[in-house]
């Protein structure tokens, strides 16, 4: 339990900023200009899988990064720091958190997968314990699944790639895609996705109503959530010390109304 308080959305959007989850984020802006032109040029680490419904100029999703994230709308500003708006994120957790709670409440079968295994995974942990005890079904794959040189494993409810014996880091949309083949396949039904990267692209594209945590230099998912593929994009960024993420998930849950009360 952290000792932010989720309940006072100022101090809570402060700590974003102080953690550094949101504010000025590790990620350069040089990295951020750089993936808009890759996103449109489909560059495999950076389509996420994202199905183009029209055309997108790079004026028109640099606007969006900045309208939805916080991006320094300046452009002139090429290099050095770029920011993500606290604010946004605090909305965007909000938003994900009803639709994540609606989900549980009627009894979904929900699937969690991350590329982020070193930032995020713990996050998707606690949010399928909740959801399990919210009468949710997690949805669980038969691991072992073949991709790019190494697996598909799912390790307290979350589906990960492994590879040389450790879990990776990904952008790839096709594990998903795997994923979904095999549970069709076993005629396992999936209702509802929480992930990031590619694994969120591909299921908005796949039409599942989906949640994803995007960083700035990730414009697929926002472009997804734009063109109402994916259901919420929640700015920040995915990849700091995973303890930094409790204050977090606590706001997630709580506002889901899935928080776990303490006998007084």
């Amino acid at each position: 339990m952290s000792t932010t308080d989720i309940h006072d959305e100022e101090a809570f959007a402060a700590y974003l900023d102080e953690a550094r989850i949101t504010g000025e984020v590790g990620t350069p802006r040089q990295d951020n200009l750089a993936h808009i032109e890759k996103f449109l040029a489909g560059d495999e680490h950076l389509e996420f899988g994202v199905e183009l419904t029209r055309e997108w100029t790079r004026q028109e999703v640099f606007d969006l990064m900045v309208d939805r994230a916080g991006l320094d709308p300046d452009p002139r500003h090429t290099h050095g720091q770029d920011t993500i708006s606290a604010e946004r994120c605090v909305a965007a957790l909000t938003r994900y958190a009803r639709h994540f709670g609606d989900a549980v409440r009627r009894g979904a079968g929900i699937l969690f997968a991350t590329g982020h295994p070193a930032g995020l995974f713990p996050v998707y942990q606690h949010l399928a314990d909740a959801a399990r005890r919210g009468g949710a079904r997690v949805i669980g794959i038969e691991e072992g699944i073949h991709f790019d040189g190494g697996d598909l494993r799912q390790i307290n409810d979350v589906v990960m790639y492994q590879r040389y014996g450790s879990l990776a880091h990904t952008h790839y949309p096709e594990p998903m895609r795997l994923v979904l083949r095999q549970l069709r396949e076993a005629g396992t039904p999936v209702d509802f996705v929480v992930a990031d990267h590619g694994w969120a692209g591909a299921a908005a594209s796949a039409g599942l109503p989906t949640l994803g945590i995007a960083d700035c230099n990730d414009p697929g998912l926002f472009v997804a959530e734009a063109q109402g593929q994916l259901l919420t994009a929640v700015p920040m960024d995915d990849n700091v010390l995973p303890h930094l993420y409790d204050p977090v998930t606590e706001f997630v849950l709580d506002r889901a109304g899935l928080a776990v009360r303490s006998a007084v």
